[in-house]
């Protein structure tokens, strides 16, 4: 499914009165199967595009829409906490998603399975470290057969051991599925190694600095050359950007 925001503005409201202009008349297409990672500076402006493909902000103008508009679309998403009921089992915290979104319900134990938690389905997020907790919210966000999954730096509070296996569990999923999704985080080496495309953000409002296309297809090697080129030109666009 298409995510394309259109010519979208925002700014919100400080305390004092004052406004903040966040985008303005900020534009890009995500072509369904596509992940596009957004990166730039703390601020800018990332998780404000999340919110928006989300419906959860409305831009003050331009539209931002899924699909051809003929019906709503499924979004699942991943923060950077997992945001789990404690009171609720680990199945349980994934089929409150599924029934929510009127998906099947046998999904919910199927994606437990594909992100390794079958013997974990009956426990509570307590008794759970925090990248099997992680595990959970991807399961949660893919049980519902999203047609966009909207990540909000997924794994930056995990150790980078952790993460680097949940980025493989990722991008696993993604081939398995193919949303349209978006990832925002701060981490450019992890940014190069999912996405499909990176867009770099700079300015205030914020403007597209350049898009790097990453032509790698999936599965990927993590130890892939072509990514450690792609994170050091990352860095020097982001560099660029605030001079």
């Amino acid at each position: 499914m298409t995510l394309r925001f259109k010519h979208v503005s925002k700014t919100f409201v400080r305390p004092d009165g004052s406004e903040e202009p966040v985008l303005r008349d900020f534009s890009l297409d995500v072509a369904p199967g596509e992940l596009v990672a957004i990166v730039g500076p703390s601020g800018i402006g990332k998780s404000t595009l999340l919110h928006l493909a989300a419906g959860l902000e409305q831009p003050d103008s331009g539209t931002v829409e899924a699909g051809d508009g003929t019906k709503d679309p499924r979004i699942g998403m991943v923060f950077q906490q997992a945001r789990l009921f404690d009171w609720l089992n680990a199945a349980d915290n994934v089929a409150i998603a599924v029934k929510a979104a009127s998906a099947d319900i046998a999904r919910a134990r199927q994606m437990l399975s594909a992100v390794g938690l079958s013997r974990q389905a009956g426990a509570y997020p307590l008794s759970l470290s925090g990248g099997q907790r992680q595990r959970i919210a991807l399961a949660r966000a893919f049980a519902i057969a999203p047609d966009v999954v909207l990540l909000d730096e997924p794994f930056s509070a995990l150790d980078e051991f952790t993460a680097r296996k949940l980025r493989l569990l990722l991008q696993q999923l993604w081939s398995d599925t193919a949303p349209s999704g978006i990832l925002v985080t701060h981490n450019t080496l992890e940014a190069a190694f999912l996405a499909d495309r990176v867009v770099v953000l700079a300015g205030r409002p914020a403007r597209i600095e350049q898009i790097i296309d990453i032509r790698r297809s999936r599965p990927r090697d993590a130890e892939d050359g072509l990514f450690f080129e792609t994170h050091r030109q990352i860095l020097a666009v982001l560099e660029r950007g605030q001079a």
